[in-house]
C-alpha cells in the first residue's frame, strides 16, 4: 500500500469530489478500526490529498469548499455530553405542591402545636374543647391556603378533606396505637384530634 498514491490508498479517483474523498476515508476508518498503523496511512493519504487540493486552489486550478481547511487546522470539536433527562413530577402535582419558606412552616406549625398542646394537656379535655380546637384548626388551614392562591373555595375543600381523613384515620388506628403504647395517657378522641392537626399542618404548609 505504501507504493500507491494517496488517491489509490483511499480507493478514489483523482477527480473525485471532496465528499467522495471524505466518505472513502470514513469508510476505511470504520473497516480498519483496530489497525493503528493502517489508520495512520489512511490519515496521511487524506491529509496529502487535502494539501494537494489546497495548493491547486491557491494556484486557481480548482475551487475548494470553505469547510476544507489545512490538516493541521482540523480540530475535532469536543463532544457535548447529552444532558440526563430529569424525572419530573406530573404537572397537576406540581400545581398542587408548594415550596414554603422555613419561617412559614414554623409559623403554621406553631399554631397547630399550640392546639395539640391544648388538646392533650388541658385538664379533663371535654368533647366541646376538642371541637372548638378543631374549628380553630380548620380556620387556620383555610386562612393560610387562601393566602397562597386567593382561592377560598379550594382552601375550604382541601381543609375539609384533611379534617375528614384525619378523624377517620385517627379513629381507625387510635385503639391499636394506644394499646401498643400504654404510657401515652390520651383518649381516643384526643389522639384523633392531634393526628388531624398534623395532617392540616401538612396540607396548609405544602399544598396550595
Amino acid at each position: 500500500m505504501s507504493d500507491q498514491n494517496p488517491y489509490e490508498k483511499l480507493g478514489v479517483s483523482e477527480d473525485a469530489s471532496f465528499d467522495e474523498i471524505q466518505d472513502a476515508r470514513n469508510r476505511l476508518l470504520e473497516q480498519h478500526g483496530g489497525d493503528v498503523k493502517y489508520l495512520e496511512l489512511i490519515e496521511a493519504a487524506y491529509d496529502a490529498i487535502l494539501m494537494e487540493r489546497l495548493r491547486m486552489r491557491q494556484e486557481g486550478k480548482i475551487k475548494v469548499p470553505e469547510r476544507i481547511r489545512f490538516p493541521e487546522m482540523r480540530v475535532q470539536s469536543p463532544q457535548k455530553e447529552s444532558p440526563i433527562p430529569r424525572e419530573q413530577s406530573p404537572m397537576w402535582l406540581q400545581r398542587m405542591l408548594d415550596q414554603p419558606s422555613l419561617p412559614e412552616v414554623l409559623i403554621q406549625g406553631s399554631w397547630y402545636l399550640g392546639l395539640s398542646a391544648i388538646t392533650v394537656f388541658f385538664p379533663a379535655a371535654s368533647d366541646q374543647i376538642l371541637q372548638l380546637a378543631l374549628v380553630v384548626g380548620v380556620g387556620i388551614s383555610i386562612y393560610f391556603l387562601n393566602r397562597k392562591e386567593n382561592k377560598f373555595g379550594r382552601g375550604v375543600l382541601l381543609t375539609l378533606a384533611g379534617l375528614i381523613v384525619g378523624l377517620i384515620a385517627g379513629g381507625l388506628i387510635a385503639t391499636w396505637v394506644l394499646q401498643q403504647m400504654p404510657f401515652i395517657s390520651v383518649t381516643k378522641n384526643q389522639f384523633s384530634t392531634v393526628l388531624t392537626f398534623i395532617l392540616m399542618w401538612v396540607i396548609s404548609s405544602f399544598l396550595r
